[in-house]
């Protein structure tokens, strides 16, 4: 199953957006890849590889395709475009606020 969003985060996927979708991606039964919506199967990368998903140079407001499957690809697949279709925010010291 895949989809297609358009990244919200301010920062693209570097940085705080591309860690949070590597942890996110890791907390599932499924292989979930990620890649430039019009860059086709050969542009697709391993999200639970933090190198692999910052190596994209994703910028806010490109869309992405996202990839799963697996046992809970649905709930990953959720997961991850919730994450990438919600505004990142951070405080002065890079935390997100509590």
């Amino acid at each position: 199953m895949e989809r297609t969003v358009t990244v919200v985060p301010e920062a693209g996927l570097h940085a705080r957006p591309a860690s949070k979708l590597v942890q996110t991606a890791n907390r599932f039964d499924a292989d979930v890849s990620i890649g430039r919506a019009d860059d086709g199967d050969d542009g697709l990368v391993r999200a639970d590889s933090m190198l692999s998903v910052s190596g994209l140079n994703v910028a806010h407001g490109e869309s992405v395709r996202i990839v799963a499957e697996g046992a809970e690809a649905a709930d990953a697949l959720d997961a991850v475009c919730d994450l990438l279709t919600s505004a990142v925010e951070e405080d002065g010291d890079g935390e997100a606020p509590p």
